[in-house]
């Protein structure tokens, strides 16, 4: 397989070098952004991408909407994300197609050359590989996410569904803003709604609200 490896730290991205390459595969380019690695893509075939979440400049999902633009720029790729942590939205976001030839594992539950060689094979194949965490964690989502709010919480969203503004909420339950920011500020982390720095997270809860 011709694989790609971007990372932004240089001895991961030379570590993961070594392992795909003592697997018997080719890696035929690495990067430590996702221009970098758009620009080897204009220039050199692959079969396989393999990129971290979280890379520069803001390290929160730059990895994520690399791999997204792979995906639509060019669909025959496959990719495997790593991560240091299980980053749900991002999973549905990469999964969210149904296609397959995609996985995401993360960094630390990675033992073996084996599995890096079996994922990278799957992938290529079409299938799908997926971290047992990241699966527990994906069908935990099904649940209603409001279960998680406290009574409080419930009211304070109920309020934001209402278009109401945190002093005006705070008016109207009788408490201080900072409490209501405080209450925002737990729904936001409850729902999963990472400060991605461009989805409004006040927006993305009223949706999950209205859809329970």
């Amino acid at each position: 397989m011709r694989v790609i490896v971007v990372d932004d730290s240089v001895l991961l991205r030379e570590g993961l070098v070594r392992l795909i390459e003592e697997a018997g595969h080719r890696v035929v380019g690495s990067a430590g952004s996702g221009d970098e690695l758009h620009d080897l893509l204009t220039r050199i075939e692959a079969d396989i991408v393999l990129l971290d979440v979280r890379m520069p400049p803001t390290f929160r999902d730059e990895g994520v909407t690399a791999a997204l633009r792979v995906r639509t720029e060019h669909p025959a790729v496959g990719i495997l994300l790593l991560s240091q942590y299980v980053e749900v939205a991002y999973a549905r976001d990469l999964l969210g197609s149904g296609r397959g030839g995609v996985g995401y594992l993360l960094k630390d539950r990675v033992s073996s050359l084996a599995e890096i060689e079996d994922a990278i094979e799957r992938i290529a194949d079409g299938g799908t590989v997926l971290d047992p965490e990241v699966v527990s964690q994906l069908l935990g989502r099904r649940r209603d996410p409001l279960d998680a709010l406290t009574a409080r919480e419930r009211d304070v969203l109920e309020l934001m569904a209402e278009g109401r503004t945190n002093v005006a909420i705070a008016a109207a339950l009788f408490v201080g803003t900072g409490a209501v920011e405080k209450h925002v500020t737990s729904i936001f982390q409850k729902l999963g709604l990472e400060d991605s720095g461009t989805d409004h997270r006040r927006v993305l809860a009223v949706v999950t609200y209205l859809q329970r």
